[in-house]
C-alpha cells in the first residue's frame, strides 16, 4: 500500500528500538487489515520530547517500550485503571491530541496463558521483579488465580509481593516450589547465555504449564527442560503476539489478524537470528 497525505502513523518509542520485531508485526497486520497505515520505530532518548511530537505530527497510537513505560505516565492525560495499578504504560492511544495510556502486557500474557490452561484457582509460581513480572502477576491475580512471588533479590521481590498482595520466596530455594503454572519474567536464558535456566531441571516436573517470556531463543533451556517433563509450554514469541493484538484493536477497532501477526513475528526473529 502506498504511503500518501492519507497514511496514519503509529510507531514505538524507546531507547533503543531498533532491535524491536513490533514494526514487522504491526505493519504485516495493518497491511492485512487493508488499512492505509505505517508502524514506525521511533528512537526517543527523550520521553517528554517524543510526547510533544505524537501530539504535534498526529500519531494515532505508540507502544512504549524500555526505558520509558512508567515516565511516559506522567506526560498523559489519561491512564486506564489497570494500568495504573500496574504501574507502566506500553500503549497510548491519541485521540484528537488527548493521549491515554494503557498496558496489554498483562492481556498478552493472560491470552497466552488461557490458551493453555484456566487461570481461575490455578497456582502460579512466577519468577522476577521487574516490570514483566508486575504486569503478569497483577494479571493473574485479575484472571483470579493463586500466586506465589520468587526472585533473587529479596528487597525487589518483597516489595512486589507486598504490593500483589501475595507470598515471595527467595529464588535459592526455588526447589520448594510447585504450582499449576511456572512463569519465567526474567532474562535468565536469553541470548547469548541460552544455556542457562533460572530453575533446576527437575523444578519443571512439579508444574503443568510452563511460560518464558524470553524469545531469543524462542525455545530456552527452562522450556526444553519442562517439555522433555511434559509440560505444555509457551515461549515469549506468544506474549509478544498477544499484546501487540490488543494494541492493534484497540488502535483500529477491528479483529487483528493473529496467524498473519505471528507469521511476521517469526519470519522477523529468524532474520535477526541469521544476523
Amino acid at each position: 500500500m502506498a504511503v500518501n497525505g492519507k497514511t496514519i502513523l503509529y510507531g514505538i518509542v524507546g531507547n533503543p528500538v531498533s532491535h524491536s520485531l513490533s514494526p514487522a508485526m504491526h505493519n504485516a497486520a495493518l497491511a492485512a487489515a487493508g488499512i492505509n497505515g505505517i508502524y514506525l520505530p521511533f528512537p526517543a532518548p527523550d520521553i517528554a520530547a517524543a510526547v510533544t511530537g505524537i501530539r504535534g505530527l498526529g500519531v494515532q497510537g505508540v507502544s512504549v517500550t524500555i526505558p520509558h513505560k512508567e515516565q511516559i505516565m506522567e506526560l498523559l492525560d489519561e491512564i486506564d485503571p489497570v494500568a495504573a495499578k500496574i504501574g507502566a504504560v506500553n500503549t497510548v492511544v491519541n485521540n484528537n491530541g488527548r493521549l491515554s495510556g494503557l498496558n496489554t502486557d498483562w492481556l498478552g500474557a493472560m491470552r497466552a496463558l488461557e490458551e493453555q490452561i484456566v487461570l481461575s484457582g490455578a497456582k502460579a509460581v512466577l519468577l522476577g521483579a521487574g516490570g514483566s513480572a508486575r504486569a503478569i502477576g497483577f494479571g493473574l491475580l485479575e484472571r483470579g488465580a493463586e500466586l506465589v512471588l520468587s526472585s533473587r533479590t529479596e528487597s525487589k521481590g518483597r516489595s512486589l509481593a507486598d504490593e500483589l498482595g501475595c507470598p515471595w520466596v527467595s529464588l535459592a530455594e526455588s526447589d520448594t516450589l510447585s504450582g499449576d503454572i511456572l512463569i519465567n519474567a526474567t532474562s535468565v536464558g536469553m541470548e547469548p547465555h541460552a544455556e542457562n535456566s533460572p530453575v533446576a531441571a527437575e523444578l519443571n516436573a512439579e508444574f503443568t504449564v510452563v511460560m518464558d517470556i524470553v524469545y531469543a531463543p524462542l525455545k530456552t533451556r527452562l522450556l526444553q527442560d519442562a517439555e522433555e517433563r511434559g509440560c505444555a509450554i509457551i515461549n515469549g514469541l506468544e506474549m509478544l503476539l498477544y499484546q501487540g493484538v490488543a494494541q492493534f484493536e484497540i488502535w483500529t477497532a477491528g479483529k487483528a489478524p493473529v496467524a498473519v501477526m505471528r507469521s511476521a513475528l517469526q519470519k522477523a526473529l529468524g532474520r535477526v537470528g541469521q544476523s
